[in-house]
């Protein structure tokens, strides 16, 4: 008797969810969804206890595949896990049916007033599962190393559009309500368990794939993603068939937490990425790679949380090479070799958050989360691929694939299967020092290109126009995270004034001169910090900029009433980290 997982309470030896079906009804009045779920089993029950993951649901009803009432206890929450769910199922058993309704501050749900929305007429849902928060809306085994597939069922009002990361089936209308149905056929983890309600548009981009949004944002969002045939082909190339059937993608609310979610076959995207020059897709490139290295093939627990990003970060790369060329990708390496060191510097106190494998127990998934997996785990696949040669490597990502389809894995089904096929090479690149060390080995692979040298090389001084000319985004970046913290104010400002940089339309062009200028004392800047933390809820903008306040004693407090008066706009996630921060 043991548990699967360290953020779970799932037990290998209770009965296991091959699939359930869930009925939900959205109350956006009291900001709950009233719901029954039943849980189908591999194998009938033995007879004993099911334990299920739970954050703040009030349980109704219990009940058997007759109806008749099961015993349970609701534990006493855990600050991290949530409550146990204990249900006492009789042996035979092939199911259990609960009754519930979630909690108005479920961590997995934002709920967005008319006036938090593009269209300010109609209120908005949206769901985050990950890592560990679909227990907030589901009572489950809410770990990736049980997958499960499920028909679902959402009442909504009839003004609303119901989407979900699952095929659609029907839609009803019934009065002031209608019912959209869904079926997800192959097996996911529960953090990729998705849906949002709003007033939403489509619009088709590929015979396999469309998007969705606001209807006022709609055509901007279709002209930005136009190519993701593209992406979807060269994906193909390199890593076999899409086994998801579509590709759609939703570009989400402001406040989405994140810069993109894989959700299969409803991709979750930020709005952010709508730069209007197509500049931000590798995003998307990003989340379509984790079609196979993520959501085929998924980390049995957090605790291997590389496993899904490393890989999907060198898949991405792999995509933007055969797309861009191999010069772009090694821009965006390098800008993610800037942002792992600063992250090792962040994390000085807690080197054990900078291994591949990581020992989660005792700690929230959400406050170990960081760039090490995805730039760590992207550098050793890379040393990996450059020790065994492209062609071999590529024979062993096709290997990996092919062995854990629809599979749950962990570090060491990884180096077993690269000691078989590969034998030798883990010891060439001292695998053991990527995957259980703190840091980068002295000999990981940097990033290197003439372009990539020559934007560098300016780090410390303003360029001149010359200099800049033909620069995108990505180059901008480089420079501006290559800069030294601080810089001086006069630096500062001629680089404003020259490249008008506070008005930069680009987010990430923008977010990174924002850091740095409030990171050295710039406050001709602070206005626009203010108006942009006011409009952003993702994440990947809001701790640097937070960070960069709370750094300076001059600039703390404005950090901490700035949260405070936007805190309820962002997702619960965000808050968190944010306040976790702060403190």
């Amino acid at each position: 008797m043991a548990r699967l997982d360290p953020h779970s309470y799932a037990d290998d030896t209770h009965p296991r969810t091959k699939t359930f079906d869930w009925q939900a009804s959205v109350d956006f009045a009291k900001r709950v969804l009233e719901a029954e779920i039943t849980l189908h089993f591999a194998a009938p029950a033995s007879g004993g206890p099911l334990d299920l993951d739970t954050r703040g649901l009030h349980i109704e009803a219990v009940q058997d595949a007759k109806g008749g009432a099961l015993a349970y206890t609701l534990h006493a929450a855990d600050p991290i896990l949530g409550s146990r769910l204990e249900i006492s199922v009789p042996a035979g058993a092939p199911s259990v049916r609960i009754r519930y309704r979630t909690s108005p501050d479920a961590s997995a749900l934002q709920w967005l007033t008319p006036e938090q929305t593009l269209g300010k007429q109609h209120p908005y849902l949206f769901s985050q599962c990950q890592a560990i928060h679909a227990r907030s809306i589901l009572p489950c085994q809410d770990t990736p190393s049980i997958r499960q597939t499920y028909t679902a069922s959402l009442s909504v009002p009839a003004s609303l559009r119901a989407v979900m990361a699952a095929a659609p089936v029907a839609h009803e209308v019934r009065g002031d309500r209608s019912v959209e149905r869904f079926e997800m056929p192959q097996p996911i983890p529960p953090y990729l368990f998705a849906f949002a309600v709003g007033n939403l548009a489509s619009k088709d981009l590929s015979p396999r794939s469309r998007v969705w949004a606001e209807p006022a944002q709609l055509e901007a969002a279709a002209w930005e993603f136009e190519h993701v045939e593209d992406h979807l082909r060269a994906a193909e190339a390199l890593f076999g068939p899409y086994d998801w059937d579509r590709f759609d993608l939703l570009v989400m609310p402001p406040s989405f937490p994140y810069g993109g979610m894989e959700n299969p076959r409803l991709t979750f995207l930020t709005p952010s990425l709508l730069a209007g020059d197509r500049s931000l897709v590798n995003v998307v490139a990003h989340e379509l790679a984790h079609s196979w290295t993520g959501n085929l093939v998924t980390n049995s627990t957090a605790e291997h949380f590389w496993l899904n990003e490393g890989f999907t970060v060198f898949a991405e790369r792999r995509i933007l090479e055969a797309l861009e060329g191999p010069e772009m990708a090694t821009l965006h390496a390098a800008i993610g070799h800037q942002k792992l060191q600063q992250t090792f510097e962040l994390f000085a106190a807690r080197p054990e958050l900078t291994k591949l494998r990581t020992q989660l127990t005792g700690v929230d998934p959400d406050d170990a989360f960081s760039i090490v997996p995805y730039e760590k785990g992207y550098l050793f696949l890379k040393a990996l691929e450059a020790a065994a040669g492209r062609s071999a490597f590529d024979g062993l990502l096709t290997k990996w694939l092919g062995a854990h389809r629809f599979g749950a894995v962990t570090t060491d089904d990884f180096v077993t299967l690269v000691e078989r096929e590969e034998p030798g090479l883990l010891a060439r690149v001292d695998a053991k020092a990527w995957i259980d060390s703190p840091g980068l080995p002295a000999n990981y692979p940097k990033p290197e290109s003439a372009r990539l040298g020559a934007v560098l090389a300016l780090a410390g001084r303003v360029p001149t126009a010359a200099e800049t000319k033909g620069w995108g985004a990505t180059e901008w970046v480089l420079y501006l995270e290559a800069m030294p913290r601080p810089s001086s104010l006069a630096i500062c400002e001629e680089l404003d004034k020259t490249y008008a940089l506070t008005k930069a339309t680009n987010p990430e062009v923008l977010v990174s001169w924002l850091t740095l200028a409030c990171e050295s004392g710039d406050a001709n800047v602070l206005p626009r910090v203010e108006e942009l933390l006011g409009q952003t809820g993702r994440m990947k903008y809001l701790k640097p900029l937070y960070r960069a306040l709370a750094g300076r004693a001059e600039t703390k407090p404005l950090a901490q009433s700035l949260f405070a008066k936007l805190r309820d706009q962002y997702h619960p996630i965000a808050q968190q980290v944010v306040s976790s921060l702060l403190k």
